[in-house]
């Protein structure tokens, strides 16, 4: 069944007939509100005693402060949410250089000169006692890339190069990177021939994370190149962070 929705019409109030009102009734009136005078006093003397009523609602004394517990302060800004601190960044603890010297397992020592690339070729140092940090590589300590070092394995001039003891390097050793006043140390973890033509896969990339690699000329001579047909590369991964040289840490 539908309902209506239509309002209902307020039901119609009458006024009471008049009363009338005899000298007993007067009388009587008189004493009620003589009494309920009374009673107002009375409740009036009991709402200044403190044990009064007010609107209807009844007034509880204070809980008893427990000690140790804290004390509510009031505040004009109850119930607002403090601004957040700002928080001053923290200086990095990594530490990233160029390297100026390598240091080979038994301790042989070189310069390493930064080199850049010319013709899509790597510019090693012409005298075959230093090496070269390309300098569009990454850097000693750096989170990711490859930091590449290359030099000459000898020379028909100078004769043996630096790097010929790359020859001679095995898996587990360690080659250390210096500056003049940090260094950063890796292991070696691979020792591999690859043809010249196929050294850029992957030697060079600057992305998964960071290692070492070398790289000198191996394999066999090219009299009419003039040139060795391979390359070794040796890859080393980092043992902990860069830090200060002397640090113990």
């Amino acid at each position: 069944m539908e309902q209506l929705n239509s309002p209902v019409p307020p039901a119609v109030v009458r006024p009471p007939a008049p009363t009338r009102v005899g000298p007993s009734a007067v009388g009587a009136a008189v004493v009620k509100i003589a009494l309920l005078t009374a009673a107002l006093l009375t409740a009036a003397l009991l709402t200044g005693a403190g044990c009064g009523a007010s609107s209807g609602t009844t007034s509880a004394p204070p809980p008893p402060a427990t000690a140790g517990a804290p004390t509510p302060q009031s505040s004009d800004h109850d119930g607002e949410v403090p601004p957040a601190r700002v928080g001053t960044p923290a200086a990095s603890q990594r530490i990233r250089f160029v390297p100026s010297s390598i240091v080979l397992p038994g301790g042989s020592r070189a310069p390493v000169d930064p080199a850049s690339t010319v013709n899509g070729l790597l510019a090693v140092p012409e005298n075959v006692q230093r090496v070269g940090w390309w300098d569009g590589g990454a850097q000693a300590g750096d989170p990711f890339g490859a930091l590449a070092i290359a030099g000459h394995v000898d020379s028909a001039k100078s004769g043996l190069g630096f790097f010929v003891q790359l020859q001679r390097i095995r898996a587990g050793e360690t080659i250390t990177l210096r500056d003049s006043g940090h260094q950063a140390s890796y292991k070696v973890t691979s020792i591999r021939s690859v043809p010249q033509d196929a050294l850029a896969t992957g030697t060079f990339d600057q992305t998964g994370p960071h290692r070492l690699v070398l790289i000198t000329c191996t394999g066999r001579y090219d009299r009419a190149r003039g040139g060795y047909e391979r390359n070794l590369v040796v890859t080393a991964m980092p043992v902990g962070l860069a830090k200060p040289v002397g640090s113990t840490g």
